[in-house]
């Protein structure tokens, strides 16, 4: 018996389209839940929440920011801190990369009135935050913004 080449032309093409149609809502509910982590960390940080922070961030994190390069510790007291008040912040224009299985990068536009220590905190920004799935968990292994200038 002979299958016709345009009915396994067919069904490649039915199996191909089925699998991106899943591999984009697996993208979906992935963007949607590390979006949801990274508000949630702009309310814990806004409220001063440092045990959301260390159970959020992972043990070797790497934050770059205005004043350097620091680690989970020093974020996680400089939350629990209160130097900083923040008055307003809003998130927009969130992007997913997923680089592998276990790895995305999340990229957003900041804008916000904070201030830290009496000093404004640059406004607005990019921001690329960095999670890897471990032990069945996404957490935050990479912080950084650059403020955008024009």
């Amino acid at each position: 018996m002979k299958i016709p080449l345009v009915s396994i032309a067919l069904a490649c093409s039915l199996f191909f389209n089925v699998h991106a149609a899943s591999e984009a809502a697996d993208q979906s509910a992935l963007k949607e839940e590390l979006v949801k982590l990274e508000k949630q960390s702009w309310e814990a940080w806004k409220n001063h929440d440092g045990k959301f922070f260390q159970h959020f961030l992972s043990d070797d994190h790497v934050e770059v920011g205005f004043n350097g390069v620091t680690n989970k510790a020093a974020v996680v007291a400089g939350v629990s801190s209160g130097v900083c008040q923040v008055q307003t912040y809003s998130l927009d224009h969130f992007d997913l990369k997923q680089l592998d299985k276990d790895t995305a990068l999340l990229t957003y536009r900041e804008s916000q009135e904070t201030s830290c220590n009496g000093k404004a905190v640059p406004s607005p920004c990019w921001v690329g935050s960095l999670y890897m799935n471990r032990d069945g968990r996404w957490v935050n292994v990479s912080y950084q913004q650059s403020q955008i200038t024009k």
